[in-house]
């Protein structure tokens, strides 16, 4: 099963950027793959893709930088599920999974009551 996040924002991002290979002792990377960090710390899913693709939900390398840092502050307070509110954007992730669940953009908040989480974190 394929895992790579297929958000197009993240991989414009990454247009241009080096390949990131193993680095050997004693050698020096270039620099870390942004969306091989980004695979390894959150996994967005296919349901929450879609909705960000759907409602034109675009986070930049910063966006989700602060993202991680919300989701690492709610695991750190032993939250299971939280809503994470980034900018225009409220994100429902699975702390224990690390699993961006689904996505949903300014103006649909209005209209949304977000149940099954024990959590807000504001970034």
């Amino acid at each position: 099963m394929d895992n790579r996040i297929q958000n197009s924002r993240i991989s414009d991002l990454l247009v241009g950027q080096p390949v990131s290979t193993p680095v050997q002792p004693g050698k020096v990377s270039d620099g870390p793959d942004f969306a091989a960090i980004l695979q390894d710390k959150l996994k967005v899913s296919g349901h929450a893709q879609t909705r960000m693709q759907s409602r034109n939900i675009e986070l930049g390398q910063a966006e989700w930088n602060r993202v991680l840092e919300g989701v690492d502050r709610a695991a750190a307070k032993g939250a299971k599920e939280s809503l994470v509110l980034v900018d225009n954007a409220a994100l429902v992730v699975s702390i224990k999974n690390r699993t961006v669940i689904t996505a949903v953009d300014q103006e649909h908040l209005k209209e949304n009551v977000f149940t099954n989480i024990d959590s807000a974190v504001i970034v």
